[in-house]
């Protein structure tokens, strides 16, 4: 079998490079990479991109294997029938490791034809590091890192308007464009960079507020033997999606113009406020992922549509949203349930395995922008804890444990947070108090929820409920009782 690069695949089309993507990752290049790669091929967009790995370790050395080319596998259903489809992107040019290839990395930020950057690095990855400054080669953080480029190429350019950039953040965090640029300019005022510089961002680049939307399982380490032998090619950078796909960006018109995805009969639609959008798809597809992987993982479940179809973890996927999670949000009430069913419909998608530990990577900080605005407006507007959603709060604390019914498995999150539950649950003997004591100290994580969760009245006693009960009876039959209408729980206030 041929090894997948541009020698043997020989109708790859190389393009020039006009987009820098921060993020190597299975979203990314089953959503915008695939975009733009449509946009290639249908409306002469004529656009190549060069990928940054945003962190010291990562795949940018597999992708340079392949010459950047890989196949992105969709299946789902498309206009009521069954689809199955393999595309081959062929519009990234460079995989770049700025840690190790600094000189790359600074030319494809000069590059004079580059217009827009696109970023998934996380909802950890916009952040503000009060340690970065402009000397690092790179910087730590990605907006660290945007503050220098942009700053280098207002030098290199004499502060020509053109050479601006356009953002399309794709992280799941409320106005990340706006957020990406609040960091930006406050380590250009911290570095004393000149307030020409400042006004250069201001008027030369726009940061778009963008929200996204496929699932993307990633790479089908079951099938790929026979993937492989259907594609002829041997890539070990098939990504695997759902066919549905959606992308609101909030945006001037003339943005439109200059990516104008809508011609390419693409589903990315610009808006002047898209925050309808995306509370709708935050809080309940999002939410229900991250709000069940934790219940149906450690009851034994791997996937998303296998948890979906079980009785009990179906029951509570679908009360969860249903009973909690859109009694808060703002719309018609017929028109969020026709919403929530399309949602949970794709659940049942049934060619698409969407493995929980995928899920479950970066839990707490997705938890926090995902689960948490709903815990919180419920409680404001009812008077009382949702119950399913304390539940699941419970049950993540659960999965952090590392350990179920004497087996282990890997957690993947920051350092910082896997050394915190390690050495939260070796210091809690299982006992009620020292259960209650375990939550007080996840509940007080300011650098997680912004704030104390201890001071929301019965919270830290009802998620200690939930996890000892977890504990004493396992996840089977703790669902199971949270899932009880005569739940006493469901009386507190």
């Amino acid at each position: 079998m041929m090894k997948l690069n541009r020698q043997n695949a020989t109708e790859a089309k190389t393009y020039p490079t006009r987009i820098l993507q921060f993020g190597e990752g299975n979203f990314l290049r089953a959503f915008s990479d695939w975009i733009v790669h449509k946009m290639n091929k249908s409306i002469d967009f004529n656009t190549g991109i060069d990928v940054v790995q945003p962190l010291a370790n990562g795949m940018i050395n597999m992708l340079n294997d392949q010459d950047g080319l890989y196949h992105v596998y969709l299946k789902g259903i498309k206009d009521g029938q069954p689809i199955q489809e393999y595309t081959l992107i062929d519009c990234l040019n460079a995989g770049i490791n700025p840690y190790t290839e600094y000189e790359k990395y600074e030319s494809s930020v000069l590059n004079p034809e580059l217009r827009f950057v696109i970023s998934n690095t996380t909802e950890a990855g916009i952040s503000w590091d009060d340690n970065e400054s402009l000397d690092l080669k790179p910087q730590n953080s990605f907006p660290g890192k945007v503050a220098a480029l942009l700053y280098a190429r207002y030098k290199q350019f004499n502060g020509d308007a053109s050479k601006g950039l356009i953002f399309f953040p794709c992280e799941l965090i409320d106005r990340n464009g706006d957020i990406l640029k609040k960091f930006v300019l406050k380590h250009a005022e911290k570095w004393g960079l000149e307030k020409e510089f400042i006004n250069w961002v201001d008027v030369a680049c726009c940061f778009c507020n963008t929200l996204v939307d496929r699932i993307v399982p990633g790479f089908p380490k079951d099938d790929i033997k026979e993937i492989q032998r259907e594609l002829g090619f041997e890539d070990d950078l098939v990504v695997v999606g759902e066919y549905f796909h959606f992308w609101v960006i909030e945006a001037p018109e003339w943005v439109k113009k200059e990516f104008p995805a809508d011609k390419a009969g693409l589903d990315v639609k610009f808006v002047k406020d898209m925050t309808k959008y995306r509370e709708q798809k935050v809080q309940v597809l999002n939410g229900c992922h991250t709000g069940s992987y934790a219940v149906s993982f450690l009851s034994g479940i791997e996937t998303v549509r296998e948890a979906f179809e079980n009785l009990e973890t179906g029951e509570f996927m679908r009360d969860l949203v249903y009973d909690e999670v859109l009694t808060v949000l703002e719309g018609e009430d017929v028109e969020l349930k026709s919403f929530a069913k399309k949602i949970l419909e794709r659940f049942r998608n049934p060619y698409i395995r969407h493995q929980w530990q995928s899920i479950a990577l970066n839990a707490m900080s997705k938890w926090e922008t995902r689960n948490l605005p709903s815990l919180l407006n419920y409680y404001e507007s009812h008077g009382m804890l949702p119950q399913k959603l304390v539940f699941s709060l419970a049950a993540m604390i659960a999965y952090f444990k590392g350990e179920a019914d004497g087996q282990k498995y890997p957690v993947q999150d920051d350092q910082w947070i896997i050394d915190f539950y390690k050495e939260a649950w070796e210091a809690c003997d299982g006992r009620p108090v020292s259960i209650y004591q375990l939550v007080e100290k996840v509940l007080k994580l300011d650098k997680v929820w912004k704030r104390d969760l201890n001071k929301v009245p019965n919270l830290t006693i009802s998620v200690s409920h939930y996890l000892f009960l977890i504990q004493q009876v396992g996840m089977k039959r703790a669902v199971k009782a949270v899932l009880n209408k005569n739940n006493p729980l469901m009386q507190m206030s």
